[in-house]
Order: structure tokens, then C-alpha cells, then sequence
């Protein structure tokens, strides 16, 4: 019969993502989905690509805020990586719980171009049948930047989804499933320093849903606010 201290019978499961976190995920993954099918097929499916990227903005605004005063793996200061961790991690020395360091830059990196999207999104004009609910705000010059800006950031969009999911099968492959915990909040732990997640108080949930909310709302009031003639490649044909 094994003895307490062996390994195998040591393994606990332990708590690492709070439903906030769980939640946000989802609601990304399948608004992002949503993006590239109704920009891919277009036509009427472009109005839904508006919302879609509404949706993400505010999402990504969220997880901004959920990421200050949110529970403890959440927080940019608890995950942000160091030299010294990106190193460590490098030769497989790495303890910790929640994003490991390179897992952390992937997140950045997600975030940061999901942001850069969703922004110069809301300024961009086809020519043709899409325009961003804040295009007529601004100048034609930095419309035409900013849909260059877009359309450039989509096709690194794709790359960046691409390494994500060879990243998930490659960690699924080695033993380290990181889907599951995504969906239950809770992964296998070895033996080590108890992991307690200090969840986030709820009146920081509610701050940080309120903050989202306003600024999309915020956004798509000032789109109502359209001119009665939308652009067109006529009334703009220097673009």
C-alpha cells in the first residue's frame, strides 16, 4: 500500500480561474469567431460584423479592468513575466500557477492586437459596403490609415490564432491539458505551497462590467449620430 507521502496519491485538484476569467474567455473565443466569418463573407453579415467587434471591444475592456482588480491569477502583476522567469521557464525550472511566461507574452500580445482591431475598426471604410459606426468622426485621411491598419492587423490576427491553437495541441500532447481548466476553473497540482485564488470582490466585478458597458454604449450612441449621406467612394474619390 503506497504511503502518504508518495506522489501519485499527493495530487489535489486545485482552483486557478475564477468564472469571470472562465467566462471572458468563451465570450472571446466565440465573438472572435464571429468576426472572421461575417468579415470573410460579408454582404449583410457586415452589420454582425460591427457588433461582433462591439463585442470584443468591450470584452477586451473588461479584462482590462478585471486584470487590476480582479482575483489573484487574473492580475498583469501576478503573471506579467520577468527575464528571470522567461529563463527559468526556458529550462524547465518554471513553479507557478495560472499563465506560464511565455503563455502570459502569447496573452499580451492577443490582447494587445484584439484591442488594435476592434479601435480601428470603428474608423474603417471599404469603399464599398462597410463603414465603422465612429468613420464619419474623422478625417478622410485617417480613415483611410486606420482600414489599412485593420486589414494588416486581420492577417496578423490569423498567424497569431494559428500559434495559439499549436500551442494548446502541443501542451495537450506533452500532458498538459489547458482547455479543461479553462472550462471547470480547476487543474491537477504535485505536491508544493498550497495555491489559494484570492478571488475579486464583487464590487469590482460589477465596476469593471459598468466600465465596459458605458464605453460600447458610449460608442454606439455616437454612431447613431450618423449624417443623413453616408460615405461613399463618390463623395470621397481621393481615397
Amino acid at each position: 500500500m503506497p504511503s502518504h507521502s508518495d506522489p501519485h496519491t499527493s495530487i489535489k485538484s486545485v482552483m486557478i480561474w475564477d468564472g469571470p476569467i472562465r467566462l471572458f474567455h468563451w465570450s472571446l473565443v466565440i465573438a472572435v469567431l464571429a468576426l472572421i466569418i461575417t468579415g470573410n463573407l460579408g454582404g449583410l453579415l457586415l452589420k454582425g460584423h460591427i457588433t461582433a467587434g462591439l463585442l470584443v471591444l468591450g470584452l477586451l475592456l473588461f479584462r482590462l479592468c478585471w486584470g487590476v482588480v480582479g482575483s489573484t491569477t487574473a492580475r498583469f502583476s501576478q503573471f506579467t513575466p520577468s527575464p528571470a522567469t522567461l529563463m527559468a521557464y526556458g529550462r524547465g525550472q518554471w513553479q507557478g500557477v495560472g499563465h506560464n511566461p511565455l503563455g502570459a507574452l502569447s496573452v499580451y500580445a492577443m490582447l494587445a492586437l484584439l484591442l488594435c482591431q476592434s479601435v480601428t475598426g470603428l474608423f474603417s471604410y471599404d469603399d464599398i459596403a462597410f463603414q465603422g459606426p465612429l468613420a464619419h468622426h474623422v478625417s478622410r485621411g485617417l480613415v483611410k490609415s486606420l482600414t489599412s491598419l485593420h486589414q494588416w492587423g486581420a492577417r496578423i490576427l490569423y498567424g497569431l490564432l494559428l500559434m495559439h491553437l499549436c500551442a494548446i495541441l502541443w501542451h495537450f500532447l506533452t500532458g498538459r491539458n489547458l482547455v479543461t481548466p479553462m472550462i471547470t476553473g480547476r487543474k491537477q497540482s504535485h505536491p508544493g505551497p498550497p495555491v489559494v485564488l484570492q478571488q475579486g470582490s464583487w464590487w469590482a466585478l460589477v465596476m469593471s462590467v459598468a466600465m465596459a458597458v458605458s464605453i460600447v454604449c458610449g460608442i454606439y450612441l455616437a454612431s447613431v449620430d450618423r449624417p443623413t449621406t453616408a460615405i461613399t467612394p463618390v463623395a470621397t474619390p481621393d481615397w
